[in-house]
């Protein structure tokens, strides 16, 4: 079968609201607006519940209470402390406020979650998670043992065939569509099979498009996370927020980057070096292998840095869970279980598991309020709020994790921006009740954009690009970075976008049009990539997930600030943490210690 040709007429389809991305922030602002009456559509471009949400696994964090006395300001205040104080408080405080009510309405739903013996939802132990602040470890995370996000995804989309939503499945999103006044009046779409490109016209665009992780060689990220609506907004000339901030998770299986479950150590597992020591306590005295996961994975990478790693390669550690029991594992773990029987060929009940630390999660994103309305700065000028564009979930930088995310918090920054991003839209529409016209070059665009990528016969592969970009950013932008890779690394990602606007689609034969769906994908990644290695190279201190070799220390007097990357001309402006909290008093900077 050869290559689909695109289509020069394409077809509108009108919509109250567009969301693109179906994981757990586009499911939620779907529910929520769909029960409104609106006429929503969600693209996604594989089926709702494969989307990447369905990969988390420890659970969802929320101060219940159910097992160890907990308060929402306890969790506030470890949310702050792990983003390491560039987190915006008003943003964090909304967020731990509610997530004991997005948790019980969950349940309300019908998440199956683990239960306590009295029938309250079972809460295990996580990383950086503290009471009394930062005295003893809380069990927070409300947890489907370790499957969380699989369950979360089911949940939500039973709920949202439940009410009509309306499902674009196997839809590639490819431009946003603005007007003259700067103003979002919807999106352009492929369909992957049939080529087929359409304008949705909406009222209301949400994008809930989740990571990028993608841009670097060892990911935890599914393949589908490639920064689709990081690409879109960049190139409709939106900035993109702390994109210097990569997490990488602790415990990627070594050599295959499936990530296993913090709530692994959430149950009593631990980490040893290649003499059999546990090495935690020496970084984090008191939450040890609980600590927050950018200090987990610097003192994993410094164990193997100073010759104590394990294997033949002495380039990764180990993780013991087969002291917890075979019937631990089975009810508590069974997924970690699963994974590393398939990826690490052991058994987890007998044999200590190989891990290293992997690209996981994107703590940047395209720039939003906690209401979920996407806001630009000017230089020099107060925030704007983008009419008609919203962003939740991991895409959007809110910003509730600031330099790095403790875990369990991403599901719950899903539920509650999902949330209140649809709250928000229903309160807009209401005052905007008819849809503003399209411009007549709406999708030119996306059409010119195809049809040279389609007309192109001479070039790279998509396939040798992409490995250049991953090579590029795994070489010189990874948990720690050094001034002379960082310089390097800018000019080389510089001239891989270069590249990337000469790849050629070489295999014809490919069906299901994967090959130019790949080739969009790229041009996606590379905006991101370039944002990140730009900032990166540009923040002269060390802070959460950003670990600079010639600035080790945080430096509150000249960096206490978010990062704004502008695709156009590559240039990088900042702008000031919102430290003032909504109504609590605010957690000044101090220093980090677990």
């Amino acid at each position: 079968m050869g290559i689909l040709k695109i289509k020069t007429t394409i077809s509108k389809r009108t919509f109250d609201a567009v969301i693109v991305g179906a994981g757990g922030a586009g499911m939620r602002a779907a529910l929520a607006l769909s029960e409104a009456g609106l006429k929503v559509a969600v693209l996604s471009k594989v089926f709702p519940t494969r989307s990447h949400t369905v990969a988390a696994q420890g659970g969802i964090a929320a101060a219940l209470g159910n097992v160890t006395p907990d308060n929402w300001r306890w969790h506030m205040y470890d949310t702050v402390k792990g983003s390491d104080y560039l987190g915006d408080q008003d943003a964090i405080e909304f967020m731990c406020r509610t997530a004991a009510e997005v948790v019980y309405e969950l349940e309300h739903f019908g998440m199956p979650f683990d239960r306590l013996d009295d029938g309250k939802i079972y809460q295990r132990p996580f990383g950086g998670h503290m009471r009394d602040f930062g005295a003893a470890l809380a069990q927070r995370a409300c947890a489907v043992a370790d499957r969380t996000g699989h369950a979360l995804l089911h949940t939500l989309y039973q709920r949202n065939v439940r009410a009509d939503t309306h499902f674009f499945v196997e839809w590639m999103a490819l431009d946003l569509v603005r007007d003259e006044d700067g103003d979002v009046l919807g999106v352009t779409a492929m369909e992957i099979e049939t080529g087929e490109v359409m304008l949705l016209e909406a009222r209301a665009t949400l994008f809930a498009t989740g990571g990028a992780a993608r841009i670097f060689a060892a990911s935890t990220n599914a393949y589908i996370n490639t920064g689709d609506g990081l690409g879109m907004a960049a190139r409709a000339g939106i900035p993109l927020q702390d994109m210097e901030f990569f997490q990488f998770h602790p415990t990627g299986v070594y050599d295959a980057g499936v990530l296993i479950s913090e709530g692994a150590r959430g149950e009593g597992g631990y980490l040893v070096n290649k003499h059999g020591d546990r090495f935690m306590p020496n970084y984090a005295p008191t939450a040890q292998d609980l600590a927050s996961r950018d200090v987990v994975s610097r003192a994993i990478a410094t164990e193997i840095k100073e010759g104590r790693g394990c294997g033949p390669r002495g380039d990764h550690v180990l993780l013991k869970i087969d002291h917890l029991g075979e019937d631990v594992i089975r009810s508590r773990l069974p997924g970690a279980r699963d994974i590393a029987l398939k990826f690490a060929h052991i058994d987890p009940v007998r044999e200590p598991i190989p891990v290293t630390p992997t690209a996981h999660y994107m703590m940047g994103g395209i720039p939003a309020n906690y209401h979920g309305q996407v806001v630009v700065p000017q230089r020099g000028e107060p925030e704007e709020v983008v009419r008609g564009f919203y962003a939740v979930g991991e895409c959007a930088c809110v910003s509730v994790h600031g330099a790095n995310r403790l875990g369990c918090n991403s599901l719950l920054d899903l539920l509650v921006f999902g949330r209140e991003a649809a709250r928000q839209i229903v309160e807009d529409l209401a005052r905007n009740p008819h849809p503003k016209p399209l411009p007549n070059d709406a999708a030119d665009r996306s059409l010119e954009r195809l049809a040279r990528l389609d007309a192109r016969h001479d070039g790279e592969s998509v396939a040798e690009v992409g490995d250049a970009m991953r090579r590029v950013m795994q070489t010189h932008c990874g948990v720690f970075r050094f001034p002379d890779l960082l310089a390097e690394g800018v000019h080389e990602i510089v001239a891989v976008a270069e590249r990337v606007k000469n790849v050629v689609i070489r295999d014809k034969s490919k069906v299901f049009n994967t090959a130019r769906v790949e080739a969009l994908e790229l041009d996606n990644l590379i905006e991101v990539a370039q944002a990140t290695m730009h900032a990166a190279a540009a923040r002269e201190e060390s802070r959460g997930a950003h670990a600079r070799d010639d600035f080790p220390h945080r430096d509150d007097d000249h960096w206490l600030k978010h990062s704004l990357y502008f695709s156009a001309n590559r240039q990088l402006d900042y702008k000031p943490v919102r430290l003032k909290p909504m109504t609590v008093e605010s957690f000044p900077p101090k220093e980090r210690v677990y």
